[in-house]
């Protein structure tokens, strides 16, 4: 990294149910003056905005943004997938990192509607065609089931194959969102569930329950990323900043492996992970708190071992010593998570940025992880892209 970039203002807005938000319009728009508020800081002064959605028309993030001022600077519209909030401010801190601007607003939205995902095109090859031709030869189609749920479900069929572990091991990470959403105002499940409820829902794939899988969800979530210079210029918040970031896609193991962990982004995961505990001179073992994308039960248990938050093989032990919560070695997800905040596409990554920015701050009410100084952010989108972040707490400058 070149300069220091901090975060000096986040904003989110309760995510919802798909036909219960206001417009991706306002919601975006009340994202972004969210987080200027939390920064102190007026619209005209942002010199830069990325604008992630994966549901919606070509410039949607202008239209967001022009509910906050017509400003007349560049605003940019980025979709990767499931990982487009934290593309969306990894463009926005490269900008900053750069010196090309000193000030840039990363916003992320989406107006879902219900029910599984879904391609929008259907008269031209399918982004995803590589990834699902190589499921069906590693394990079949079932006619049955949504394609996510098979992809992910798979890998979690793999890893139980690989390591003996058991149904429950997966549903317990439910549980665990579950307690942690009920402390989070902004999450659309807030009431807890059991072991029992979890393994009792409906099968939607093999191992994975309805309890298992994230709801489609509505929502947004933005960030300010600034200099240390114009922060003090202005009077900002210089408490978090980046202290290392690694955007990755696919390589060949993720079809050649026959591996279906790899499939979904095992090895972008942690090509990524290693990347930024190299550039910021760390170790897992010195995170405090992670929000990992966990669409499914079985993804956020194998990336504990992709991001090194726990040997490979172990992470049953991990899960059952409740070393992924409060009082263990590593808070996972203290916002519920995908399973339970809810995954409004586009704004995830930023909703992830907020929760960890709060937690850096001493700001996260019920959730607070005590004396965090260190947080890992990790956001992937199949198709390919996997971005990590880490965010680091400052003393007073």
């Amino acid at each position: 990294m070149n300069r220091h970039v901090h975060v000096v203002g986040v904003g989110m807005i309760p995510f919802t149910k798909p036909g219960a938000s206001e417009p991706y319009t306002v919601m975006g728009a009340r994202a972004a003056q969210a987080a200027l508020q939390d920064a102190g800081l007026d619209y005209p002064l942002v010199q830069q905005a990325y604008v992630g959605y994966v549901y919606g028309d070509s410039t949607a993030g202008q239209a967001a943004l022009y509910g906050v001022g017509l400003s007349g600077i560049p605003v940019f519209n980025v979709n990767n997938n499931c990982s487009t909030g934290s593309s969306a401010l990894f463009l926005a801190r490269q900008a900053v990192e750069s010196g090309m601007v000193e000030c840039a607003l990363a916003l992320g939205f989406e107006q879902m509607q219900p029910g599984a995902l879904k391609s929008t095109w259907t008269d031209r090859p399918s982004p995803m065609e590589r990834f699902g031709d190589t499921m069906i030869a590693l394990q079949g189609w079932d006619d049955g089931a949504p394609r996510a749920a098979q992809l992910f479900g798979g890998a979690g069929r793999a890893y139980m194959e690989r390591h003996g572990i058991g149904r429950e091991v997966f549903a317990r990470i439910s549980v665990k969102a579950r307690q942690h959403a009920a402390r989070n105002p902004l999450a659309v499940f807030r009431n807890t569930v059991t072991l029992d409820e979890v393994l009792a829902a409906p099968v939607v794939f093999d191992p994975l329950t309805r309890l298992q899988c994230c709801p489609p969800t509505c929502g947004a979530a933005a960030a300010i990323v600034c200099s240390a210079d114009f922060a003090r210029r202005h009077g900002l918040d210089l408490r978090v900043r980046i202290a290392a970031q690694s955007m990755t896609t696919d390589t060949p193991s993720s079809f050649d492996a026959g591996d279906m962990r790899r499939v979904v982004g095992y090895d972008m995961s942690q090509a990524a992970a290693q990347q930024v505990y190299a550039s910021a001179g760390i170790g897992p073992e010195d995170l405090d708190v992670v929000e990992l994308h966990d669409c499914f039960t079985a993804n956020e248990l194998i990336t504990y071992e992709a991001l090194g938050l726990t040997p490979e093989g172990t992470a049953e032990k991990f899960i059952v010593d409740g070393d992924n919560t409060y009082g263990g070695r590593i808070v996972t997800n203290p916002s519920g998570g995908l399973l339970s905040k809810g995954h409004p596409l586009g704004a995830t990554g930023l909703a992830q940025c907020a929760e960890l920015v709060w937690q850096l701050r001493g700001e996260a009410d019920q959730r607070q992880v005590e004396g965090a100084r260190l947080a890992l952010q990790h956001n992937l989108g199949l198709g390919g892209a996997c971005v990590v972040t880490l965010y680091e707490k400052v003393d007073a400058q």
